[in-house]
């Protein structure tokens, strides 16, 4: 029985180099990186530069490493592997690891700010309604290691452990369509409730906000002014129970909490949810700027992949629960 299967037709990679790639959807992906990238990149950054990779090129590289969570090493032996991946990208040459790893040294975050706001445009199309968003944070890693080996070593180390530190990523989410409309990353420990005016700010320019839905770390009268006054929204944020609380709004919000609509925040856990099971739950880097732009690129890696698939708002859910093999092809 075994001797009849057509092994070549059911291989997902090619034993030799150049085979194909088309089974696990990088190629379209690889499409629309470099389509986006090209619309907020120049070719190059100067006329002095060695015009033998483009911007626009080595942004979709740093792109494709977060959609599969590739290291720099392995971003370059895949496309030395597979000439259809370089043919979509427009490579003549494979770039080095350390080319890459340069790049993103340099490549500023509104760049990739830019790269969002253009996934969001292209994903809203023509869509004037007002949406809810919900705003909330996560803790991302900078290593491999897991959260089960950090806390082993807390508890049976005789000094300090090294892991005090760990990247918050905070964005802002569409609870319809479940994309990102903006997001930052900053070293946690620490509050995110400052954060929220200007993260509005931005996620404002995409889309007109009619609901913003946040948890008690957020919470704060001026916060609360700031969506209604501002950005003419309505804002629902539990109150931190400590006593009664102070200002108009919180004490509302204490007294009367509207819970039904609140229901709609747990989308943005759907959402942290997706992004660490089926691209990558880390932000490695050896400093800090380059752990913030790994995270940016995290969330403009998963606006591409909705923008690549264009799932509808019925379809959504459906998709989040398949599997890994199955989300990427």
């Amino acid at each position: 029985m075994f001797g009849e299967v057509d092994k070549g037709s059911l291989a997902v990679f090619s034993d030799e180099a150049g085979g194909t790639m088309a089974e696990v959807g990088l190629l379209p992906f690889a499409r629309v990186a470099l389509k986006v990238a090209t619309q907020v990149l120049p070719p190059y950054r100067t006329r002095f530069s060695k015009h033998q990779f483009t911007q626009p090129q080595l942004l979709a590289v740093l792109l494709l490493m977060r959609y599969e969570d590739w290291t720099f090493r392995e971003a370059e032996t895949r496309l030395r592997e597979h000439q259809e991946l370089r043919a979509t990208l427009q490579l003549q040459a494979v770039p080095d690891y350390t080319t890459l790893y340069r790049f993103l040294q340099r490549l500023p975050n509104d760049t990739i700010d830019r790269g969002l706001r253009e996934t969001v445009r292209c994903l809203r199309q023509r869509r004037r309604r007002a949406v809810v968003v919900a705003v909330d944070g996560t803790g991302l890693s900078y290593n491999s290691v897991s959260s089960f080996f950090i806390r082993r070593v807390e508890q049976q180390a005789q000094r300090s452990s090294r892991h005090r530190h760990w990247l918050k990523w905070v964005i802002v989410v569409d609870v319809q369509q479940q994309i990102l409309l903006a997001q930052r990353a900053h070293q946690g420990p620490g509050s995110d409730v400052r954060f929220l005016p200007p993260l509005l700010d931005v996620a404002a320019r995409g889309a007109p906000i009619r609901l913003v839905l946040a948890d008690a770390e957020f919470d704060s009268e001026p916060n609360h002014q700031h969506i209604r006054q501002r950005l003419g929204a309505q804002s629902i944020i539990p109150a931190k129970r400590r006593g009664v609380p102070n200002g108009e709004i919180r004490n509302l919000m204490f007294r009367r909490f509207p819970a039904k609509p609140y229901r709609q925040r747990v989308k943005i856990e759907t959402t942290f949810s997706t992004i660490k099971r089926k691209l990558s739950s880390r932000a490695p880097g050896r400093s800090l700027a380059i752990q913030i732009r790994q995270a940016l690129l995290l969330g403009l890696a998963f606006n591409l992949y909705r923008l690549r698939h264009g799932l509808s708002h019925d379809d959504v859910n459906r998709a989040m629960n398949t599997c890994k093999g199955c989300w990427k092809c």
